[in-house]
């Protein structure tokens, strides 16, 4: 499968049939269109099982929740579509991707509780997040955008709307060569990239943000369990920018990044050391288990 999204053989599931890949199409006065009321998961597939799925679904569904509307599938029925979708396709190891949005209706304002919500999953063949920097590390630009207050955002729902300032942050960084952006939140701590988590060494312990006003990544959460079994004391709080000059290591964590080692944020510099090559290399070994 290669060419734009678009433009591509395959089957996607769509509120509970698999259409060709090229008509799985949306009205243009589609609410979350306008509005970003939608949420979706990124999954992956390894050797035809995919890492945490049941986790994924349920968060999908709490995702919706959180932005006000219900999904109408069941876990096990989205469980069940993206078994299908994989299956039409032929894959095995793949990206996965749930989405579920408010569509058009009655309502073409900001309220939109009469328009039915619909779901679809589309899978595809996709390699390293971020390229080769799993052998030598990413570089990461420091954005000028921060992560909002969950006062003012729903930070634990997997929601459409709170990834604009990641695509613009995302952008930026590329225009300079890096890979990705680290963000803060809006007290000014730090608090991840525009699509993974962070985690940071130093002096044999691990350090990480506190996941209060950005999603608690199951990726993270699986890391995290990881290095507690290894022994190795695993620090959740609030971390300052200056810190970052006082640490040794520091990787990335996501379903799309699995875990990548990072060189470089902003002027400061990280080893690509034993822990992080050995945290990425037991996290890929316990997905394809």
């Amino acid at each position: 499968m290669a060419g734009a999204y678009d433009d591509r053989d395959g089957k996607i599931w769509m509120d509970g049939k698999l259409v060709e890949w090229r008509d799985a199409n949306v009205h243009i006065l589609t609410h979350a269109m306008h509005y970003a009321s939608s949420v979706f998961e990124g999954e992956r597939c390894y050797s035809g099982k995919i890492f945490k799925s049941r986790e994924h679904s349920e968060r999908l569904k709490r995702s919706a929740n959180l932005i006000d509307f219900d999904i109408p599938f069941s876990v096990d029925e989205i469980e069940a579509a993206k078994r299908a979708a994989l299956d039409a396709n032929g894959l095995t190891d793949a990206y996965v991707r749930p989405v579920a949005w408010r569509g058009s209706g009655e309502d073409m304002g900001v309220a939109a509780s009469r328009n039915p919500v619909h779901l679809a999953v589309a899978v595809w063949e996709w390699g390293a997040y971020y390229g080769d920097a799993k052998m030598k590390g990413a570089k990461l630009d420091i954005a000028k955008w921060k992560r909002p207050s969950p006062e003012t955002a729903p930070s634990q729902a997997k929601a459409a709307g709170l990834y604009m300032i990641a695509t613009m942050s995302k952008h930026a960084a590329e225009a300079k060569g890096c890979s990705d952006a680290l963000m803060f939140d809006y007290r000014g701590y730090v608090a991840e990239c525009t699509g993974a988590n962070l985690f940071f060494v130093k002096d044999g312990e691990v350090h990480t943000p506190t996941p209060d006003a950005f999603l608690n990544g199951l990726t993270r959460q699986t890391v995290i369990q990881m290095l507690t079994e290894k022994g190795i004391k695993v620090n959740e709080r609030h971390i300052m920018p200056e810190e970052l000059e006082g640490f040794e290591q520091a990787w990335l964590t996501g379903s799309a990044a699995e875990v990548t080692p990072i060189n470089q944020i902003g002027d400061y510099n990280f080893e690509v050391g034993a822990l992080a090559k050995d945290i990425a290399t037991d996290y890929e070994k316990l997905v394809r288990a």
